[in-house]
């Protein structure tokens, strides 16, 4: 399994890298591979037993001298692209190479960008959040058509400050309830690996209604 992620968001694919690959697993950086490396990395041995986790990381950083590029790299690359081992490839900036290009359509591989969101979008936020007071399940449907395009911490920060200001000087039940389940969450989020996603919808399903 070889999967692909670029983008901005330095911190997001972190999180994505660390979802697929787990806490352990071997690092290679492009400024310190040659075409001869390749071989070694997906059929050498390993300190790890049976299938390995591999991160390649910034393979079109340029090589101090060395006539190979990402080029020559990705052509090697392609011949275990039906590899058995996890193997994750993390790109700052992405080829723009013919060879690249081939490599990813050949094997129909996940290439996926992600970028810091510079504006959440508030007024989408709110509305989910008004939706989930009266019917979770819909609100997760509105959720679904943007979460492409939104970073699920602030969106959930922006429920925060939603919540907060409508029920920080509300004593009733319900008001209680809510703040005490967007508390629970937060923690959550700080502190599992679960995507967060999934989580916000929980919440929206499980928030108390009107």
């Amino acid at each position: 399994m070889i999967k692909i992620f670029h983008g901005s968001d330095r911190v997001r694919i972190a999180r994505e890298v660390k979802k697929i690959l787990g806490e352990n697993y071997e690092v290679f950086y492009g400024e310190n591979l040659k075409t001869g490396d390749i071989i070694n990395i997906f059929k050498g041995a390993s300190l790890f037993a049976g299938k390995r986790k591999i991160l390649l990381k910034d393979l079109t950083e340029k090589r101090s001298g060395e006539n190979e590029d990402d080029e020559d790299l990705y052509e090697e690359i392609a011949k275990y692209a039906d590899t058995e081992h996890d193997v994750v490839i993390w790109e700052t900036t992405l080829s723009k190479k013919k060879t690249f290009n081939d490599f990813v359509k050949k094997n129909n591989l996940e290439l996926k960008k992600i970028d810091v969101v510079e504006n959440v979008n508030k007024k989408l936020v709110f509305g989910i959040f008004d939706t989930a007071m009266r019917d979770g399940e819909r609100a997760v449907r509105q959720l679904e058509k943007i979460e492409e395009e939104q970073d699920p911490y602030r969106f959930f920060g922006l429920m925060v400050s939603q919540a907060l200001k409508r029920y920080g000087w509300r004593n009733g039940s319900r008001e209680k309830a809510i703040l005490k389940e967007l508390a629970e969450l937060d923690i959550k989020l700080k502190s599992t690996t679960t995507e967060p996603w999934i989580l916000i919808k929980s919440f929206l399903i499980r928030m108390p209604k009107n």
